[in-house]
């Protein structure tokens, strides 16, 4: 059987790197069920409301939806059941401590079959307050601006 290669994105969480200022990013495995898998490779999830957590020394994903699976049968999953991530102890350790300075969170950002394994992209975050949001959304916009003009420059120019 052929071992897959590279980096296939199911799923992109937009809305967190405009809702969030992201501080740090590491790379998870998840643990699935086998209809979540064929779900996935589907190219069906969606990151939007998920958050992570750490309990106990583990940590889990949450309130991520991937939906059923639809050739499946009575042993298909839940579709926003709590999924056990795999991290190693010390990371665990580094990212609680990150999250107990207070306002910040853990939020998965990218989902995606890395050789073939599932993984998660999870990031310690903090929440952006309106002004700030409505800042960045200026920022880009004037660069689109600044862009613009100097192409149109370029091009009167030759």
């Amino acid at each position: 059987m052929v071992r897959e290669r590279g980096e296939q994105v199911v799923a992109t969480n937009r809305r967190a790197r405009h809702e969030y200022a992201i501080e740090k990013t590491c790379e998870a495995g998840l643990v699935l069920t086998g209809t979540e898998v064929k779900s996935l490779r589907q190219g069906r999830a969606n990151l939007s409301d998920g958050y992570a957590y750490i309990d106990r020394g583990e940590a889990y994903l949450d309130a991520v939806n991937i939906p059923e699976y639809s050739q499946g049968h009575w042993t298909n999953h839940s579709a926003k059941r709590t999924r056990k991530l795999l991290l190693h102890k010390d990371e665990i350790v580094k990212l609680s401590h990150a999250i107990s300075a207070g306002g910040y969170t853990l939020v998965p950002l990218k989902l995606y079959f890395s050789d073939g394994r599932a993984k998660v992209e999870i990031a310690v975050a903090k929440g952006k307050r309106e002004f700030e949001k409505r800042q960045t959304i200026r920022e880009r916009e004037d660069k689109r601006e600044a862009e613009r003009a100097m192409r149109t420059r370029n091009r009167l120019g030759d």
